[in-house]
Formats: C-alpha cells, structure tokens, sequence
C-alpha cells in the first residue's frame, strides 16, 4: 500500500494538469490554417496539416497543404509544405487547388486524402475529385497516386461536391472513405486493403444542402459521424458548426440524439461545437485525437469575427487552428460541455506522462534490460528466437491511469505488465490477463506493422484496446476485465520473441466531465401575446395586411420577399423587449413539405435593429432540406454581410426562443438560438452579437417566397424572465 501510494503521488505531480494554453494555437506559425488535419506520428510528435491558403497576411503566396509540427498540441512549428508549387497529381487540370486534408497512418505508410478542384479529364471548372498520396514519413516526402480515389460524379450538366475526404478503419480491418459536400450531401466508400482504390458503390449518410467536413470515429458500439453545417466562409457572418449522428454501422443509417436521421429532408443532427458570443464564430472542419491520459480533444478552424479576412475584405477568409476539450456526456460528444470554443486560458492536453520514454538514449531508467537494445528511437527485444522477457521500468505506478506503446512484432507476443495483469497482442488477438482472470478479442492481422496499444486502469478494471499508431479513434479490437489481482506495483514491456516498442508512457487517468453546460432557461413570464385578439405593443415595418389574427393564432402568408441584401422589401412584426436577460419564444407551424424545392420560404423570430442588421431564426426551405437556420445579416467594410448558423431540425409545427445576454464585459447584446420538434426537448444553437450601443428588438417574419402560396401561422410569443 506505501508503495502504491507514493507511486500515484508521483504520477500526481508528474502528469497532473500544470500547464495551460489559450487559442488560437496555430498563432505561432500562422494567421490562417484551415480545415485542419491531426496525427501522431511514429517519432512521438503530432502533425497537423491545413488546407492550401498563405500562412500569414501579406505573404501572397499559397502553401501547398502546409504541415505543422508540435510535441504537446500546443506550440506548433511550420516543417513545409506536402507538395511543391508545381507539384500536382496528374490528373488535376493547372491551376487545381488543394483542400481539407486527411492523413492516416494504414498498413507501415501515411497515406493522404485531399480534394482537387478541378479535374482534367472534365471540362467544368469545380468537377471536384479526391487525390491521394503516401510517405514514410509524415512529412513525406509524398507520392501522388496516377489517379484519384474517387473521381468527379457528373450531377447534370455539373458535378456533385466530392469534397472534404475522411478516412475510417472499422473493428475487422475494413477501410472506408467518407466524403462530401453541400451540393451532393455526404457519402462513404468502402476502399481496399491499401487503401488507394474503392470497393463497390458508395452510400449516402447525410442529405444534401446540410453538411460537409466528415470525421468519423466509433466509441461504445456506435459510429459517430460528425460534419460541419452551414457556411464556412462568409467573413464576419460565417456560421459554421460541427453536428453529430451515430448509427450501428460505419454505412448507417445515422440518427441524431432525437432519433432524428441525418438523411431526412428535415435533417438531423446533434450540436457538438457552435460559437458561443466570444472572438469565435464560423467553428468547424475538425480532426479529433486522444490525449496520454485518455482526455479527448478537437482540433479546428474558427473566425476571429473582428479580423475576419486575411488581407483585403472579401478575400480569402482568415481561419486559424484552434484546439479544445471534447467531452462525452450522455453518449454524445460536445465540446467544453457544450461551452463552445474558448479564448481564454484553458488546461492544456496531458502529452508527457510519470513515464514517458521515447528511446532517444540508454535504458537506465529500465531495470531487466538483457536481450533489450535502442535503436534508432525505439527499444527492440530478442533476435524472433522465442525467449521471453520484461524490461520493468525503475518507476512504480498506482492509482488510476492510462498507459500506452507503440507496438511492432515478428515474434510471438507483445505488450504491457501492469501491476498484477499483462496485456498482449499476441498473433491476432488482444488478451488480457489477471490472476486466474482471462479475456481476449480477435484483432485483426497487421502485425508487423506498427500498432498502438492503450491500456486504462480505473479501480479494479483493466481496459486495453489496439489502434493504429496514429492514434484516431478507429480501434481494431477492446477488452475489458476486472482484476482479481492489483494493478498498482510495477509497469513494464512484454515481449516472447521479437519486438520494437516505442512511446511509452504511463499518465494519470483525466477524470472525464459528465454535466452539460447550463443552457438558457425560461423564468417569470414578463409579457405575451396569445393572439386572442387582446394583443398590443406590436409595430410595423412595412405592414402586410394580409396577416390577421382569427382563431387563436396569427396568419401571415409567406411573402414573396427578403430581408437579405438591399432590396428589403419583406415585412417585420416587431415590439420592444424587457431591459436585462430575457428569452423570446414562439410557436410556429408552417407546412413546408418535403423533399421538394421551395426556396427560401421561412418563417419565425428576428432580432432586429434595422433592415441591414438583424439575426433572424427561422425554420426554411433551403433546397430539399428543412432547417431551423439562424442567419445574420450586418455591414462590414462597405458591404453587407450574411451568413447562417444551424440549430436543430424543425417540424411542421416547431417551437423557437431567441435567449439574450447582455455580456457584462463589453456590453454586447448576445442573442442565442434554441429550437424544439415537440415543446419539451429544446436544441440549443449558435450566438449572434450586437453592439452595446444598439437597441435590437425583437419580434416575428414570414417570407423567403410566395409560391407555392403558405401560411405561417403563430400560435404566441411570450416573453420570460431568464433563470
């Protein structure tokens, strides 16, 4: 017991939470880096790659997906760029733009998936294909492949968006490719063994006009697809957001936390990361990783929404990499507990643990060292003739923690001794062992290539499972056992026969976040209108008297005009709200049909300071989708400006609350989107901010277009004090 408590004090102090990082992390390297891309490679350190813009303002000249190179995740250095200036595939027409990165570390090589604009075996100017390239190492050199993975999809007389690829490897080995975009929705492509080619057809998991930016990961049995919704660039309106669905299969079909499915013409999706009022808006495209102590993490692009281009305005959109914590709360995943993106100080990822060895110099902190030798960066055992042996390190462990190798074998077995259990791959099988306790779980082959073994002990209960080395989120195989024997004592390298570890480590275990953030909640009731015909306190701008109030609810056809750029012709139904912090909320049924086009009609609530100012949120044909979009429109630099957030999905019927803060900080008025398909169970969206000098107030629109002709009826609003 003194020894095991000791041990955890000094895991404590070594491994604990002791230093801290602030956003946005690509600063010291770059003003932009887009669509960011995430692995750990071989050598320990962690590699980012963005998507092709310049680096820094003024600098005038576009890298060729720039890699970053960092050892903690937070201090980040340029190492180059993947390609030359020159340095096509051949099948990219000149001029071709590389985008959104994917890399992957499959089977010894690191293999990169990027989108080409443009095509040369097609005449359009966006026939968008994937291309895809492998290294030795993660900053290549890279070998472009003589053709794309997956080549431009004629869509009529114009190609769907074979966009923003994502690669996933499934439990038993299966390869896949998920890609797609806005025009076109999302897709997944089963691929080969190399995964350099596509097997079979592919198959649609989201609906188009909703989503592009897939990552995919599997944790409990379920394949969580996560993609970027609404507009990624449209300067100091730009909306993007990250939403999530699951399904029993990397195919789907995927459904969000109501059930809704993301295929559906009023698509669903569960929020994971949307601005939150601060410096961010536009938070998207992502990667995820996981940490030594077994923490999760996102890795993104936002805007800065006061410096919201690279140069000129209206130029190329300035999108630094920002990084923060993903948590898992009632099976979903949601950023900072569902705060948003952060900008002050925030507890830094956990990249070095009580042992953390990387193999660079002698084993004197290693105790049995006979048959074990450093090589180049890595520690090997045995010549494959069968003996077996464990090299201990000269640190104990206890308490609760998370270690891990990287792992290659041509002999038997391999892997790690943990207080009274052992862990090993041992030919195509995960087995853990304790006691007399014995569990396994079939793995994949792959052996003579590197692996990742992570092992997490809580309490009594070992966990291990086996990924590849870069870390992703694919696991190949899990096995869980609770111990007869302790797990606190000694921590050592397993091996019979041949075999190289690297990157060992042992880290205290995070202590994972389980309660959501507070979101707004309603109060007193401080004013409403329940459209009896007792309703006052409403003005016009620009009356529609074909809005009436009969039978309880307010009637207004949706009218065959916008509040979007200069014409502002649509009406807008507004009264003057409370001082302080208040929710507005509706209830609106509008009878959109689905699966059909009937652009842009909407109805709901608006925030309103004048024609060219205002965010209004609505539930909207857009395409064959219907969205509860949250839009802002505002002037910057001798323009206006309009971009959209998305909430959750509406229904016929859908209920809508606009909650508003005043920051007390700067004075800025926030406005924050909820939606709701039944009343109850309320979604909760992005923020859009207002001057303190503003007086925004609040109320109701119906419009977008006429036909087919539509009422938007108005069941109340009512007016709540927020809790």
């Amino acid at each position: 017991m003194r020894i095991a408590a000791v041990a955890s004090l000094v895991l404590s102090l070594l491994s604990g939470p002791s230093s801290s990082y602030a956003n946005p992390v690509s600063a010291d390297f770059a003003d932009t880096f887009a669509d960011p891309a995430v692995i750990r490679g071989l050598d320990g350190y962690w590699y980012s790659y963005g998507t092709s813009d310049p680096l820094r303002e003024g600098e005038g000249r576009h890298h060729r997906l720039p890699i970053a190179r960092s050892s903690d995740l937070v201090e980040w250095t340029y190492v180059g760029d993947a390609f030359g200036e020159d340095n096509l595939p051949p099948y990219a027409a000149p001029g071709s733009l590389l985008w959104a990165p994917e890399v992957r570390y499959l089977d010894g090589r690191y293999v990169m998936y990027f989108t080409v604009t443009n095509t040369a075996s097609t005449p359009h100017p966006w026939d968008f294909s994937i291309g895809v390239a492998t290294a030795p190492s993660p900053t290549g050199p890279w070998t472009h492949q003589a053709a794309p993975v997956v080549p431009p999809r004629p869509a009529g007389d114009s190609y769907w968006n074979t966009i923003d690829p994502a690669q996933f490897t499934d439990a038993d080995g299966r390869k896949y490719l998920y890609f797609g975009g806005f025009f076109g929705g999302l897709w997944v492509t089963e691929l080969t063994p190399d995964g350099l080619r596509t097997v079979g057809q592919p198959t649609q998991v989201a609906i188009d006009n909703k989503s592009e930016g897939a990552y995919v990961v599997r944790r409990d049995g379920f394949y969580y697809l996560l993609a970027s919704s609404a507009n990624c660039c449209a300067g100091p309106t730009t909306g993007y957001s990250v939403l999530a669905g699951r399904a029993t299969s990397p195919r789907g079909p995927f459904v969000d936390r109501e059930g809704q499915p993301l295929l559906a013409s009023r698509a669903g999706g569960t929020p994971v990361l949307d601005q939150n009022g601060n410096r961010w808006i536009g938070t998207g495209h992502h990667s995820q990783l996981t940490d030594l102590s077994g923490q999760d993490w996102m890795l993104y692009h936002a805007i800065d929404r006061a410096d919201p281009f690279l140069d000129e305005p209206y130029g190329i959109n300035e999108r630094p990499m920002l990084l923060d914590r993903l948590d898992w709360i009632d099976g979903w995943p949601v950023v900072r507990a569902g705060a948003g993106p952060s900008e002050r100080p925030e507890q830094a990822p956990v990249t070095r643990g009580s042992v953390d060895e990387r193999f660079t110099g002698d084993l004197s902190g290693w105790r049995g060292t006979d048959g074990w030798t450093v090589q180049d960066g890595y520690v090997r055992h045995g010549t494959g003739n069968g003996t077996a042996a464990t090299l201990i390190s000269r640190r104990g462990i206890g308490g609760d923690l998370r270690a891990e190798t990287d792992l290659r074998l041509t002999g038997r077995s391999g892997g790690l001794r943990i207080g009274g259990a052992t862990v090993l791959v041992s030919g195509n099988e995960l087995v853990v062992t304790a006691g007399g306790a014995r569990r396994t779980a079939a793995l994949p082959g792959g052996a003579a290539t590197w692996r990742n073994l992570a092992v997490t002990v809580k309490g009594r209960t070992i966990s291990a499972q086996v990924g590849s080395a870069d870390r992703l989120g694919d696991p190949r195989a899990t096995v869980r056992l609770d111990s007869p024997v302790p797990l606190s004592g000694t921590f050592g390298l397993v091996a019979e026969g041949q075999a190289d570890f690297d990157n060992v480590s042992v880290a205290r275990l995070s202590t994972p976040v389980t309660r959501p953030a507070p979101v707004p909640r309603p109060g007193t009731l401080l004013d409403a209108d329940e459209f009896d015909g007792t309703g006052r306190g409403w003005q016009w701008v620009r009356e529609d008297t074909s809005a009436r109030v009969t039978g309880g609810v307010l009637r207004w056809p949706v009218q065959g005009a916008d509040l979007v750029g200069t014409a502002n012709a649509a009406s807008v139904l507004l009264r003057t709200p409370p001082e302080g912090d208040y929710i507005v909320e509706t209830k609106v049924t509008l009878d959109l049909g689905e699966d059909t086009v009937r652009n842009y009609q909407q109805a709901g609530l608006v925030a309103y300071v004048s024609d060219d100012d205002f965010a209004r949120l609505c539930q909207v044909a857009i395409w064959n989708t219907r969205q509860v979009e949250y839009g802002r429109e505002l002037p910057f630099a001798g323009r206006l400006s309009y971009g959209g957030n998305i909430a959750g999905p509406p229904a016929k019927t859908t209920w809508l609350r606009l909650a508003h803060r005043v920051d007390p900080a700067n004075g800025e008025h926030e406005f924050r989107a909820g939606s709701s398909r039944d009343g109850k169970t309320w979604t909760w969206a992005g923020v859009w901010t207002f001057p303190k000098d503003t007086a925004p107030r609040i109320g109701l629109v119906a419009h977008g277009g006429a036909q087919p002709a539509v009422d938007a009826e108005f069941d109340y609003v009512r007016v709540y004090r927020s809790k």
